[in-house]
């Protein structure tokens, strides 16, 4: 499996990759995964096959395994890295030994109905393709072996199918106004329709490993703010904060990408790392950050006094169309782990103090969000 996706990991507790056999063939043996029913092998009595599941559930192997149940690119707790973030582990792979199958073109059958949980029920896979066969080096790379037959499939994500609701939201504020601009109000839900924490003294009432979101008027279990910190005379300085508003969910190899036209020249980034991501081709506004592990901050931690990471980046000035105005110097788009994050209404960003809005287009811009919201409910 190959995670082509440039700044979408799968996180803990991993993949599960499921089919459904063609005929009646089982699992005899599998190194670097294992499946997660033995299924009914009444008709193997005395050689019992790992799985005779006719609708194999597959799940990789932890870190540490022996040896002998390794393969290649295996055994990472189900954990896939963004290609963009750490491309030698976005890749895993397993080997199964199959029985009843056949051994020819003729009587070999595809397995269909793909499914992967990532962890999520956010994928969607279309159906099996005859491609050229693979090929792997045998006897210390001298030696070129084909496959009988290879397949190959695609699962595309869509974040509508992964949760009913948004998970996360921006908030901002700037040097040179005192005001917060908050996350919109219910962006990822309302207090009133979901249990939440309210208050530190009741986090001992959480049972076990459930998640829980703290109260929050956004309800969101990610706030990404943006302060515009300092003005110079050729650059101008940020502040990015995440913060985690979620109990007994921690965020490991997070990533956050941000859409801004200054994201051109990057001139420094503190405490992250920075790679910028040209998403339309040769337009450079687009980039990707993520933590650094020997500073601690490619964690996430669970709400408390911990549960947020931050940086300052320093971004030099295009003279031609940098501005404090109009919210310019705030991002277009922000994405946490691969979701899109709902932003505050442009009307409502930071403004300067001689910044004047006519009441009348934050009307029209109130009805335009609660129509969005709405559409967004009921998907």
């Amino acid at each position: 499996m190959n995670n082509y996706q440039m700044y979408r990991q799968i996180t803990s507790p991993g993949w599960t990759l499921g089919w459904t056999w063609a005929k009646k063939e089982v699992i005899w043996s599998i190194v670097g995964a294992q499946a997660t029913d033995q299924g009914d092998c009444k008709e193997f009595p005395s050689d019992i096959p790992h799985s005779c599941d006719k609708n194999p559930r597959i799940i990789d192997m932890q870190p540490g395994v022996p040896y002998s149940q390794q393969f290649q690119n295996c055994c990472k707790g189900g954990i896939l890295s963004s290609m963009g973030q750490d491309p030698a582990n976005s890749i895993a792979a397993f080997q199964l030994s199959v029985g009843n199958s056949g051994n020819t073109y003729s009587t070999v059958s595809p397995p269909r109905n793909f499914s992967l949980l990532g962890p999520a029920q956010g994928y969607t896979c279309s159906p099996v393709s005859l491609v050229p066969s693979s090929v792997s080096l045998t006897s210390g790379g001298h030696r070129k072996t084909r496959a009988l037959m290879t397949w190959q499939l695609v699962c595309t994500y869509s974040q509508l199918r992964a949760s009913k609701t948004p998970t996360c939201c921006v908030s901002m504020s700037s040097f040179y106004n005192s005001e917060i601009t908050p996350c919109p109000s219910c962006a990822c839900g309302c207090m009133n329709n979901e249990a939440c924490v309210k208050t530190q003294s009741t986090i001992s009432q959480i049972e076990g490993d459930v998640p829980m979101k703290q109260c929050t008027q956004h309800m969101c279990p990610i706030r990404v703010h943006w302060h515009v910190k300092k003005n110079y005379n050729a650059y101008w300085r940020v502040r990015i904060a995440i913060t985690n508003f979620g109990y007994n969910v921690n965020y490991t190899k997070w990533t956050l990408v941000a859409q801004h036209p200054n994201l051109n020249n990057v001139a420094e980034v503190n405490s992250f790392i920075y790679k910028p991501l040209h998403v339309y081709g040769s337009i450079n506004d687009t980039g990707m950050f993520y933590g650094v592990e020997k500073l601690k901050n490619d964690v996430v931690l669970e709400a408390g006094s911990n549960g947020s990471v931050y940086s300052e980046m320093i971004l030099k000035k295009d003279r031609n169309i940098f501005t404090l105005n109009h919210g310019w110097a705030f991002p277009r788009k922000v994405y946490f782990n691969g979701d899109e994050c709902i932003m505050p209404l442009p009307v409502s960003y930071p403004s300067l103090p001689n910044s004047v809005i006519r009441v009348s287009n934050i009307g029209r811009l109130v009805i335009i969000q609660v129509v969005v919201a709405i559409l967004y409910q009921s998907l």
